[in-house]
């Protein structure tokens, strides 16, 4: 797993041992971030169920301005710490030990907002998916414009809208599936 554009490209990247996570993979990070385009510049990017980071830590080297890493496994934490620290990214960046729910809680307390929302859940993990949304909508940390995308199991169904939210947006790569998700006008 690397970085594959920007500052620190081509720098490897440590993932979490064992089967807690499921490191997204090279070709399915590039398609992602060729959806996202250069609008990732000086975005603000929030990476939920961070894992190795690898995902937030693209987007930084991408030129987006912050990125905050969640997820609540204290050794994904630290891979995504020594990972950030091998990039040599400075201040730009928060990673929380925390629960996802709870961390959308607070980010919503401190006003956060965020251009790109990129969500990983396990896929083993029943009602998951529909968790996130529920609380991605009740909370209000989606800047206007912005994005929320899902990644699941390629057989894995969502709602095309949910509340306020409205897929605008389905890609397949292999067994995975990305939804991409904005605010209804």
């Amino acid at each position: 797993m690397r970085v594959i554009a920007g500052s620190a490209k081509g720098k490897r990247l440590k993932a979490p041992s064992g089967r807690e996570t499921r490191p997204i993979t090279d070709m399915v990070k590039e398609a992602l971030f060729n959806v996202l385009g250069p609008g990732i510049k000086d975005a603000r990017f929030l990476d939920l169920f961070a894992g190795s980071g690898s995902v937030g830590i693209e987007a930084l080297s991408r030129g987006a301005a912050i990125a905050v890493f969640v997820d609540n496994n204290p050794k994904a934490v630290r891979i995504i710490y020594e990972n950030l620290d091998n990039c040599g990214f400075g201040d730009n960046y928060e990673v929380y030990c925390n629960d996802v729910l709870r961390a959308l809680t607070i980010l919503d307390k401190r006003k956060a907002k965020f251009d790109y929302i990129y969500v990983d859940p396990p896929f083993n993990v029943e009602g998951i998916f529909m968790d996130v949304m529920k609380k991605l909508d009740q909370v209000e940390i989606m800047a206007p414009q912005g994005i929320i995308i899902i990644r699941t199991r390629r057989h894995k169904e969502l709602p095309a809208s949910f509340n306020c939210l409205k897929r605008y947006r389905l890609n397949y790569y292999g067994e995975s599936a990305l939804h991409y998700y904005s605010l209804m006008a």
